[in-house]
């Protein structure tokens, strides 16, 4: 298939040398595990809107007095309409696209998709959240400097000292639930490692895009901490999601 037929995927530039935003992860993931030839092109976030209002894109919500608000992940798939490409925005939405429009290689095994579905809620809502104050601001230091200008951060610059301790003791916790939950798989239901048990999922590539995004912004302070605890669980499943890892 030639670039100009591929699926386009939206993402942000940055100083690292391979990208780190989780919800972008988890797009680029499905793309590579169901083998879909996809490019991607890189927007400052300065022109994000003005980029995705010129591809026509669909806002990813709406603020409280009815505007629109235009994010990342979008991809444009320019084969699914014989009049127009496909665009589309928000991880959820085009993982379901994805799902449907190229079955092969499902990243939701029979009958998993609601149970799945809330697992990703349940990272995004409640998992995620500790991480936030150490990681936004690390985050924030990554992009190129009109993107740091362009979305200054509320959090303190970076967490030092108790506080810091603190924040990855919260951590910790929600990881802590975590490995127990998923230790249910291990035995004859699983090798404890994915969350369906023997098969990687889209559940696995959701909160392997967390651990990419503690090891792309903090690999000197927060990656040694996850790759230790829980007897190299993380690490583990880093390692089973490693080779749907390549960018394009």
């Amino acid at each position: 298939m030639s670039q100009a037929n591929a699926i386009v995927l939206y993402d942000v530039p940055s100083s690292v040398t391979q990208p780190w935003v989780p919800n972008i992860w988890r797009i680029r993931f499905i793309l590579n595990f169901k083998r879909l030839p996809y490019r991607t092109v890189w927007v400052e976030l300065p022109d994000v809107e003005t980029t995705l209002l010129s591809i026509k894109a669909p806002p990813t919500s709406y603020r409280s007095d009815n505007r629109p608000v235009y994010t990342l992940p979008v991809i444009v798939d320019p084969l699914r309409s014989r009049t127009k490409p496909m665009v589309l925005s928000n991880a959820s939405t085009i993982a379901e696209y994805l799902e449907t429009s190229y079955p092969a290689r499902p990243v939701y095994p029979e009958g998993s998709r609601a149970l799945q579905t809330l697992f990703v809620h349940y990272l995004q809502d409640v998992f995620v959240k500790p991480l936030l104050p150490i990681l936004v601001p690390l985050s924030h230091q990554r992009l190129p400097e009109r993107s740091q200008a362009h979305t200054p951060v509320n959090h303190p610059p970076q967490l030092s000292g108790p506080q810091r301790e603190q924040a990855w003791r919260a951590v910790k916790e929600q990881f802590d639930i975590l490995a127990l939950t998923m230790d249910k798989n291990s035995g004859t239901d699983g090798d404890g490692v994915v969350t369906m048990g023997h098969e990687v999922s889209y559940a696995d590539f959701s909160l392997c895009s967390v651990l990419i995004w503690i090891e792309r912004v903090s690999p000197h302070d927060g990656w040694p901490r996850v790759r230790s605890w829980h007897e190299g669980r993380w690490i583990r499943l880093y390692d089973r999601c490693k080779e749907y890892m390549d960018v394009f």
